[in-house]
């Protein structure tokens, strides 16, 4: 199991913290587009590296088009020497219509065109191939010389799609190397959800699951004093209660019987009682949602819920020294 460090995208912190995660063992670093650019601070991380994995967890894919997107991919994993993972999401519509400005279609058919049209530009820049794409939303066929990258040895970077849903989920094993699991998710949402629809899509695509790497990093409630675990306990369960109101989450909610919780908690919200709302979010549901208990009770759970499934995920303790950050590492990615 792979695991990486969430850092921050700040350009003037993550070149300090890069050279940090790397030299403690850590196989990746993750950067979330939130309010700085993803790729501008992975590529400050990637010139204080050496061997270090740069997740993008999330890009914002319909917030670009292919082309852009397959260049900016395409720089960065080019400049790192092959070390870019490219994390892809579809955000929501609202941010989609309203803050970026672009068009919202149906989001799993477009993202499977977003994808595929990603792949045609790379058999054009690195296979050679003539660039002839036209889909339902994007068309490329216009590829001059010029254009055309050549430091191309390095190859194209592997694409991840983040999904919840079965629908998305079958998107990524049709068209991605992986797929990244929303952390609102459950070890029996993962078994009975997630993995037969990547089985549906790789089956589709002739591809074995072996081949397809599934990345998910579980919320994680941690403390090694009763102080600490006490207050991360509500930390996560605010968490949960925030995502626990997108409507596109209920099926996580629905599978475990907690569908009528969701109602409840959009109620709250409209009223403006978003602090009543963690009351809502029992120790069961807490300890359903996320790993609790000491930093190495965590590391045995998470080994033990997913270390068969799971090839890749996030572990960050913020609150132990090095020397014990190191030992958890290793633990977690002993095989």
């Amino acid at each position: 199991m792979k695991v990486d460090a969430s850092v921050s995208s700040d350009p003037e912190q993550i070149g300090d913290q890069a050279q940090r995660l790397e030299a403690l063992g850590f196989d990746g670093l993750r950067v979330a587009e939130t309010d700085h650019d993803p790729f501008i601070a992975l590529t400050l991380a990637a010139d204080r590296t050496d061997k270090v994995q740069l997740v993008t967890s999330v890009a914002v894919a319909f917030a670009r088009n292919p082309m852009s997107m397959a260049l900016t991919a395409h720089e960065l994993n080019a400049f790192s020497k092959g070390r870019l993972v490219l994390g892809l999401g579809s955000q929501v519509k609202p941010h989609i219509e309203r803050r970026f400005s672009m068009q919202w279609h149906k989001p799993a058919r477009q993202m499977r065109e977003f994808i595929r049209a990603m792949h045609a530009i790379f058999d054009c820049w690195y296979n050679g191939s003539r660039l002839e794409f036209e889909g339902e939303y994007y068309r490329h066929d216009l590829m001059p010389r010029t254009f055309s990258p050549q430091n191309t040895r390095y190859g194209r970077p592997k694409i991840l799609l983040s999904a919840t849903g079965p629908l998305m989920t079958k998107v990524a094993a049709e068209v991605a190397d992986g797929m990244i699991a929303h952390p609102f998710s459950t070890e029996r949402y993962l078994r009975e959800v997630t993995l037969p629809a990547i089985e549906a899509g790789s089956a589709q695509r002739g591809m074995r699951d072996s081949q397809f790497a599934l990345d998910y990093a579980p919320m994680i409630a941690a403390g090694d004093s009763d102080e600490a675990l006490s207050s991360a306990m509500r930390r996560v369960k605010e968490r949960i209660a925030f995502y626990a109101r997108t409507r596109a989450y209920r099926p996580v909610l629905e599978l475990h019987g907690w569908g009528a919780l969701q109602d409840e908690l959009i109620a709250l919200h409209r009223q403006h009682r978003d602090s009543e709302t963690v009351a809502l979010i029992s120790d069961d549901i807490l300890h359903e949602m996320a790993l609790v208990g000491s930093y190495r009770e965590v590391v045995r759970e998470l080994r033990r819920r997913f270390s068969d499934i799971v090839a890749r995920t996030g572990f960050n303790a913020p609150q132990v020294d090095d020397a014990t950050l190191q030992e958890l590492l290793a633990q977690l990615k002993a095989s």
